[in-house]
C-alpha cells in the first residue's frame, strides 16, 4: 500500500475520533494555510534541504548533517509544546 493511501486511511479514521468543534478549527486553519500560498516556498521532491540545526522533540539540538549520516530522513515540523 502506498504512503498516500496509508495517510488517507489514517486521516479518515482520525477524523471519526476528533470532536466536531476541533475538526472545524483544524479545517479552518488548514484552509487558511492553503490560501496563504506558503506551500509555494516549501521544498519539493528532489530539492536539497539547506543545512540547519534545530531542537528535537526532547529539546536536544540536532543537525541535518548528523541525522543524514544515519540514513534517509523524514522531517516533521510542528508548532506548540504539547
Amino acid at each position: 500500500m502506498s504512503l498516500n493511501k496509508i495517510l488517507a486511511r489514517w486521516k479518515a479514521t482520525s477524523r471519526k475520533l476528533i470532536p466536531q468543534d476541533k475538526l472545524e478549527i483544524m479545517d479552518r486553519v488548514q484552509e487558511e494555510l492553503s490560501q496563504s500560498g506558503i506551500s509555494n516556498s516549501c521544498l519539493r521532491k528532489g530539492n536539497i534541504a539547506p543545512k540547519f540545526e534545530l531542537p528535537n522533540a526532547t529539546g536536544f539540538v540536532v543537525s541535518l548533517e548528523s541525522l543524514l549520516l544515519k540514513g534517509p530522513l523524514v522531517l516533521s515540523f510542528y508548532r506548540g509544546g504539547w
